[in-house]
């Protein structure tokens, strides 16, 4: 278990590229899974590792995540020492509370991370889903001398992707030594993709921090690691599980929809360091006499008469008789009335689709329909 290591975790960035599903909430805390919220991921990891103190820089729209992490206490957070630190943006005369990047998000919680007692700092972002630990990578970092190891994944293919963005990376030689870094290339050469996970000393990352900001440099890929490949020690760690990242609708319709493999759930929902979330006590799914549910997670508190196939239904969703949901996802709350057939959908919470519509889109273009819209 590490007890020399802090996490901060950026809840930023573009989330227009979710378009409606972040439009009155950040990334993080869009809902994944049935029951989570992306952040429960990288949270879990790091207080499955051993961490007692991470800061969550959040930017804007953030009343729901800040309503969904409430004290730290599902994190084992609630601490008198360290714990959950939210650390929302305050305006100043050189802060107007937008950062153009994470240099920007470091740079103006620097009294967290100075007064932080631990040695080492782990960065994160918040739409890259994936569930480990991290004692392994710091026991790498150490043993190579490394002064940045950057967690990474191998997604076995050099394509573009269809939805990139934030898409570093990085070369490595034998040693597993960073020789050079790719943003947002038209052409990869590399399989090797970061995880958005960045480890380094916290003295290391202060300095970095400041004589980025000095030289009005915001980004920290762009601005602070690229440059820099020849001068520090970089390295990256390679993991081997699944990953996903929310970069758009659809990306977030097939990262869900993933979860539907057997294979996938059991690396993701590991019992030996699991995922936790805001505890809701709501009683179980109830299933009418000509209820027809196939190949799906259905989550508690859900009432299900009609037919539900290869979909996630998140807690409390209604699909009454002769109603037909096959391929989509329902966040809490959404009722399916009767006799109405719902084919490749996303519906955010709250939504209402009315007796006999017929809703569908494509497995590569899911129809999306924002929070609380009735249809």
């Amino acid at each position: 278990m590490i007890s020399n290591a802090f996490g901060i975790i950026y809840t930023g960035g573009d989330s227009m590229r979710l378009k409606d599903l972040a439009y009155s909430r950040s990334t993080a805390a869009v809902p994944f899974g049935g029951r989570y919220r992306c952040i429960d991921f990288i949270m879990s990891s790091m207080v499955n590792s051993g961490f007692t103190n991470v800061g969550i820089i959040a930017q804007k729209n953030y009343h729901s995540l800040m309503d969904h992490l409430g004290s730290g206490k599902e994190w084992d957070l609630n601490r008198k020492r360290d714990g959950l630190f939210m650390l929302p943006p305050f305006v100043t005369r050189d802060n107007v509370g937008l950062y153009r990047g994470t240099v920007e998000a470091l740079k103006n919680v620097s009294g967290y991370v100075r007064r932080s007692s631990q040695r080492y700092a782990f960065v994160a972002g918040s739409y890259t889903i994936f569930n480990t630990t991290f004692n392994d990578m710091l026991e790498q970092h150490i043993k190579s001398g490394a002064e940045i190891t950057i967690m990474c994944n191998d997604d076995g293919s050099t394509e573009r992707p269809e939805d990139q963005y934030e898409d570093l990376r990085v070369k490595v030689d034998d040693n597993g030594r960073v020789t050079d870094m790719e943003y947002n290339p038209y052409h990869p050469t590399s399989t090797l993709r970061s995880c958005n996970v960045f480890l380094m000393e916290k003295t290391l990352l202060e300095f970095l921090v400041e004589e980025a900001v000095a030289h009005g440099k915001y980004d920290l890929s762009l601005d602070v690691l690229m440059p820099n490949v020849k001068k520090l020690r970089i390295y990256s760690y390679l993991y081997r599980g699944f990953v996903a990242r929310l970069n758009s609708p659809n990306s977030f319709f097939a990262s869900n929809m993933a979860l539907l493999d057997h294979n996938v759930r059991e690396d993701l929902f590991n019992e030996e360091h699991p995922i936790y979330t805001k505890v809701k006590d709501e009683v179980p799914a109830r299933y009418g006499r000509g209820a027809r549910p196939r190949n799906s997670i259905v989550a508690d508190g859900c009432i299900i008469e009609g037919e539900v196939e290869d979909s996630i239904l998140f807690r409390g969703v209604q699909v009454a008789k002769g109603a037909k949901v096959k391929n989509c996802i329902l966040m809490q709350g959404t009722q399916i009335q009767e006799n109405a057939e719902l084919n490749y959908a996303v519906l955010d919470k709250s939504v209402i689709v009315q007796q006999g519509r017929q809703l569908s889109g494509h497995e590569t273009f899911p129809l999306l329909i924002r929070k609380a819209s009735m249809v």
